[in-house]
């Protein structure tokens, strides 16, 4: 009972998550695939494929690992081979998610920053590429995962849960593995989506400084330029997206800081109280918050998203009353 009240939190946090998030995530799927919101296919890839892999995230992390666990302890799901390939694929659709957003920040680095590969790198057969590679290599990056599992007990001979094997800790190889699975995600992406978008927004600021001078000796006075302000809305989009991922993942960085660093241990228990656990459960929970923004980012940022939007949440109400009619 002494951890209730955490442990309260986390039972109502994950479901409301999901409640939000796989409708929102759904809708961005919906909307974008019709090409009515003004975007280049290319970016709209991008931007299907991260609420993709989102939607995956929720369904497989949150419904599926932590709302059934907490709620339906004990089933199926709980059974040690379909535990190891649920996280298996759990983590393997996690990384789907952040690299998806390291390459579309590339793209949109490429895109401002790099304009004579901007016509051979920016097109929608490049991004499908992109895409499909860099899922296809997360998940078999983490199929190894898989077997440093071990039930945590047995009954009646049916083995329950998923327990880390003790060599996980000790050998060199997995050791080695861990370090890799750590830098490559949260270590590397982070560093690459902040590295890009402080080079994009140097080259923003250079050539803003650059464009407007010119103009202003062209013209005589400084007018608005609507180059300018088309590349606005793109750029906002990169950073709003960009900017969330760099704030949802800098606990997790911090954790993995703290743990490998200042030799601090994870602890995986019943008590919600231990301030490490706490630490690890609170990054992930952030974690899992970022596959629920972007539907907000783009409502926020993009006019004719919201056109469509509003669309899609009259078409139940328009097909009710087109049935009574």
């Amino acid at each position: 009972m002494h951890g209730l009240p955490k442990g309260l939190v986390f039972a109502i946090y994950y479901p409301i998550l999901a409640a939000i998030g796989v409708p929102a995530n759904l809708s961005v799927i919906f909307i974008l695939s019709r090409e009515r919101c003004g975007l280049s296919k290319c970016i709209a890839y991008y931007l299907v494929s991260m609420a993709v892999t989102d939607v995956l995230v929720i369904i497989t992390a949150v419904i599926l690992n932590r709302i059934v666990g907490i709620y339906f302890p004990m089933t199926f799901l709980s059974i040690t081979p379909v535990c190891r390939a649920s996280l298996t694929f759990i983590y393997g659709v996690r990384d789907s998610s952040v690299w998806v957003t390291v390459t579309f920040t590339f793209d949109r680095f490429i895109a401002i920053c790099c304009q004579k590969l901007k016509m051979k790198y920016c097109t929608e057969k490049v991004a499908a590429v992109v895409i499909a590679t860099v899922c296809i290599l997360s998940c078999l990056r983490n199929i190894p995962l898989y077997f440093i599992y071990e039930p945590s007990f047995i009954i009646n001979g049916v083995p329950w849960y998923c327990g880390l094997k003790s060599i996980y800790y000790t050998s060199p190889h997995w050791v080695v593995f861990d370090w890799l699975i750590v830098i490559l995600n949260p270590c590397l992406p982070f560093i690459l989506i902040l590295l890009l978008n402080v080079l994009t927004v140097r080259h923003i600021v250079l050539a803003s400084r650059a464009r407007r001078r010119l103009r202003t000796r062209s013209n005589g006075e400084n007018q608005n330029d609507p180059e300018m302000e088309k590349r606005r809305k793109s750029i906002v989009l990169l950073f709003a997206i960009s900017g969330s991922f760099l704030l949802s993942y800098l606990l997790v960085l911090l954790t993995f800081l703290c743990v490998q660093i200042a030799n601090v241990s994870y602890f995986s228990g019943s008590n919600y109280n231990e301030s490490n656990f706490l630490l690890e459960e609170g990054g992930f929970m952030l974690q899992l918050l970022s596959s629920c923004i972007n539907p907000f980012i783009y409502a926020g940022t993009q006019s004719k998203f919201r056109e469509q939007l509003k669309i899609l949440v009259k078409l139940p109400l328009t097909l009710v009353f087109k049935c009574f009619k």
